[in-house]
């Protein structure tokens, strides 16, 4: 018998745009969001890929490996080099599926906001209400 809640995380990650897990998997590891970072810049080839991370070669492999499941890169070969590039197109794809929540915060710290301001409007009419009282009988 399946756990519930996997189920319902693999069900609502699908129908949520499509968006897959092997993106959001990928980009889970500092060191692969790194390498995508690194390929904004443009094609690499994965020696020096390798050679701009302290790990090895054989993880740096592991990582492109990941990243080319998932389609964040794309990999061709010329002669003996294997040249890596970013491809934005998942990335899209994970960036609308947050839209939502993006949207989700800003409503929301900005309904706290409001109620914020009100309280403390409330809270500085209350005080300045506190204080007519004592100073007219002061000045009687």
């Amino acid at each position: 018998m399946r756990h519930r809640s996997v189920t319902y995380q693999v069900r609502t990650a699908q129908a949520a745009g499509g968006v897959g897990d092997a993106a959001f998997n990928a980009l889970a590891d500092p060191t692969r969001r790194a390498v995508l970072d690194l390929l904004r810049a443009g094609t690499r080839p994965a020696g020096d890929i390798a050679r701009a991370f302290t790990v090895s070669r054989p993880a740096i492999s592991k990582h492109l490996s990941i990243l080319r499941r998932a389609h964040l890169v794309e990999e061709r070969r010329a002669g003996r080099h294997r040249l890596y590039q970013l491809n934005p197109e998942p990335l899209r794809e994970v960036d609308t599926w947050l839209q939502q929540y993006r949207e989700f915060w800003t409503a929301s710290l900005n309904n706290l906001k409001a109620f914020v301001e009100a309280e403390y409007a409330k809270e500085t009419t209350a005080q300045a209400h506190q204080k007519e009282p004592k100073e007219s009988k002061k000045e009687r």
